[in-house]
């Protein structure tokens, strides 16, 4: 595919990557993140002879650190660390030197986004930035759920411009699990609220859906739904699907068995949503832990790992069809600390039609005529309530792994046997004093 330069002056870049780094906290991101997040370096390939830096750059993550860390709120000092990292790398392996500005930041728990913008270019343009989370694990806390980050950028000629929404989510795991994994993105897109749209006469707060352009992705755990016919399904025949997935005609067979498709093609799910072929590549869920290209056997291989998008020129009734260019989507096999692999996708967004943009109004996203998102009037006592637990469940177990020096189970015995000995000192008898 080869866009000319010409073609590109008017078309926003957007660059998105997301990885599940397994719990692993500092070290869950090698120090080198070419491979990445810096396609860009393979970007003439698809669009022109001259290397183009994308305009926006969001990264997601899951399982950003250990579950009881994320729990406690115990997570600034770790996104600190990969936003200096990211923004460090990013600009290191820019194709022409460019230099990026944070847009904002924001984690629950371990999702977490980082969204940064092209200095001198769409960064001057931002307005209107916030960020909001939500949980739905348990009694909705956060370690499942979804964070986001909006902003609109302003258009050249001082109207208000398009508005941009990012969501990175981490969704229940477990092929069995489908009902739960569609009953979260239904709570996610209920209680993950924004303040209204600019120029809205109302008051009240906008679900994602109320955007010019919107991005999900993250770790959506869905798995390959095989029927008890298929020659693929069964522990014993996890190996046929692992040979399935090493040619493209393999992937395009194993791929109609992928929940996700089955359940987008029913529209229970991601209503109005597109996405690239993710059967191009392998799927990105289970590796062993240090191995290029070996799948655990304890699960069988899955794209679990996803991004999906639209924007406000879509149709509502070709969902199968997007104005949007889907010019990269692939996974990064040399990443092994985790058993998932790092996606990341280039998406090439539509030029503005002429007379569109008002001072008044913002261009909104097209839905289906049988779907139309409510925000939920109970989110905001679900989040702080989830968010309440998550503090005092962390902060115990944070507890227990600190007088375990690092294991809860040894931290909980030495608690007993404090308690123990504490109780013993206290029934033994002052000294001086006689038993009668």
């Amino acid at each position: 595919m080869t866009i000319t330069t010409s073609a590109l002056s008017d078309r926003t870049l957007v660059q998105i990557a997301s990885y599940n780094t397994a719990l692993q906290g500092f070290h869950g991101v090698p120090q080198d993140l070419v491979d990445w997040l810096s396609p860009t370096l393979e970007v003439s390939k698809f669009l022109s002879r001259e290397p183009r830096a994308p305009d926006i750059v969001a990264v997601g993550f899951q399982e950003l650190l250990p579950l009881h860390q994320g729990l406690a709120g115990l997570s600034s000092r770790v996104i600190q660390d990969r936003d200096a990292l990211i923004l460090s790398q990013l600009q290191a392996h820019a194709p022409n030197g460019e230099q990026y500005s944070l847009v904002a930041k924001v984690v629950n728990v371990g999702v977490a986004l980082l969204v940064y913008a092209l200095d001198g270019g769409i960064s001057r343009h931002i307005r209107d930035v916030q960020t909001q989370w939500t949980g739905c694990g348990p009694a909705f806390m956060g370690n499942k759920g979804a964070v986001g980050v909006r902003f609109r950028v302003q258009a050249k000629d001082g109207s208000l411009g398009e508005v941009y929404t990012f969501v990175c989510a981490h969704l229940t795991p477990h092929e069995s699990k489908l009902a739960a994994r569609i009953a979260d993105y239904h709570h996610i897109v209920g209680s993950l609220l924004f303040p209204p749209l600019p120029g809205s006469q109302s008051e009240a707060f906008t679900t994602m859906y109320s955007t010019s352009h919107l991005f999900f992705f993250g770790d959506l755990n869905f798995r390959l739904a095989l029927p008890p016919t298929s020659s693929y399904t069964g522990h014993a025949n996890v190996h046929r699907v692992e040979a399935a997935l090493d040619s493209l005609s393999g992937r395009k067979e194993i791929r109609e068995f992928d929940q996700l498709l089955q359940e987008r093609r029913k529209c229970t799910v991601f209503q109005g949503f597109r996405e690239g072929d993710f059967w191009t590549f392998k799927c990105s869920y289970k590796f062993k832990v240090g191995e290029v290209d070996k799948y655990s056997q304890r699960r069988t291989p899955a794209w679990t790992d996803r991004i999906l998008y639209t924007t406000y020129s879509d149709s509502p009734d070709t969902t199968d069809e997007t104005s949007i260019t889907n010019l990269l989507y692939t996974s990064i096999p040399s990443y092994t600390t985790s058993d998932h692999k790092p996606i990341v996708a280039l998406l090439l967004l539509p030029p503005t039609p002429d007379g569109l943009l008002s001072d008044t109004t913002v261009p909104l996203l097209s839905l289906p005529a049988n779907f139309i998102p409510k925000a939920d009037p109970f989110s905001w006592v679900k989040k702080y309530s989830g968010r309440a637990l998550d503090r005092i469940i962390g902060s115990v177990w944070w507890l227990f792994v600190f007088v375990g020096a690092g294991h809860a189970v040894l931290g909980i015995g030495n608690f007993v046997l404090g308690l123990g000995a504490w109780a013993w000192w206290k029934s033994k008898p002052a000294n001086g004093s006689v038993s009668v």
